[in-house]
């Protein structure tokens, strides 16, 4: 970490820090002398930067100041763009208009310089191309309203068109996570009408209304737990996977592995949750020969039915 770099973050320390900070604590965060910690100091204010000090307790920085917005390294650049460009990437029209929008805004205030290196990025970094260039963009539920609600703990009203039947119906929840699944974000919460916990696709929610109703989760939010819990609709499938087959099928695979052992010198044995068995059935034709379906009887049978179909196709 150069010496700018290193100030601009001793900067970002002190407005973050609730109380004083030690010269140090400051030393032993950076891993540098306390001479160099005065030397930054000194910097800072010939940059007019208004740090205080207490004998006592410490230095800190004067309430109300604001750094400059933008002051970015080229990789801290390269980052947001990469960032950037996968949410570009997405099939939701709404959110890749609000990426365009960041994107304009730091191209607006950056340095010729800068501005120039993040179109050269924009330029020549894909992210995701099948995604990006195949896909159909699409208007999705609106992310933002979601996640301002999930921030305050909020409640949520919206209608739902359900996939099943189509019909809509107004939906109460308190959101917990919203969650991205290759092609469309899910909102996951729990739902007043079914006492439990539920998943919404962001896309088939509409008239979406932040109550004046607090909530509190029950306990620490489980991220994984949320993501990968299963209920009485899931079914509990085993395969034999290939090993050359297995960090791809690991990889991909949409739910929590719940056991792996080995079997064979070159097959694992692969059990997980899932429940929904015509799309697991799909997606398993990804491996027609380094998987074997081994159980339940009913996903053996799917699978028959689904290749006698293709086959008379």
């Amino acid at each position: 970490m150069n010496s700018s770099e290193r100030r601009m973050k001793l900067i970002l320390m002190l407005q973050q820090s609730n109380s004083r900070i030690t010269v140090d604590k400051i030393a032993e965060k950076f891993n540098v002398s306390r001479r160099t910690v005065f030397r930054d100091f000194n910097a800072l204010s010939e940059m007019n930067v208004p740090v205080t000090h207490d004998k006592y307790h410490g230095y800190g920085i004067m309430q109300g100041y604001k750094i400059p917005p933008l002051m970015f390294t080229n990789k801290e650049l390269a980052t947001i763009m990469v960032g950037l460009n996968f949410v570009k990437s997405q099939v939701d029209q709404k959110l890749i208009e609000d990426a365009k929008g960041v994107e304009l805004k730091i191209k607006e205030v950056v340095p010729d310089k800068l501005r120039d290196f993040m179109e050269s990025l924009e330029e020549r970094t894909v992210v995701d191309p099948y995604l990006n260039f195949g896909a159909e963009k699409m208007k999705g539920g609106d992310w933002y309203v979601i996640s301002n609600a999930i921030a305050k703990n909020k409640t949520i009203r919206f209608n739902y068109r359900a996939k099943s039947t189509e019909e809509i119906s107004s939906r109460k929840i308190d959101p917990y996570i919203i969650v991205f699944y290759r092609d469309h974000w899910n909102v996951i919460g729990h739902s007043h009408k079914r006492e439990d916990i539920r998943n919404f696709m962001l896309d088939r929610m509409s008239d979406i209304e932040i109550l004046d109703e607090d909530f509190v989760p029950h306990g620490k939010i489980d991220v994984e737990g949320l993501i990968f819990r299963s209920d009485e609709s899931s079914e509990k499938i085993i395969v034999d996977v290939c090993e050359k087959a297995l960090k791809r099928f690991q990889a991909n695979l949409p739910t929590k592995i719940i056991r792996k052992n080995k079997i064979k010198p070159n097959f694992f044995r692969i059990e997980f949750y899932f429940d929904n068995l015509d799309f697991i059935n799909k997606w398993l034709l990804q491996f027609p020969k380094e998987v074997k379906l081994v159980f339940p009887e009913i996903l053996l049978e799917k699978r028959e039915k689904l290749l006698k179909e293709m086959i008379d196709n």
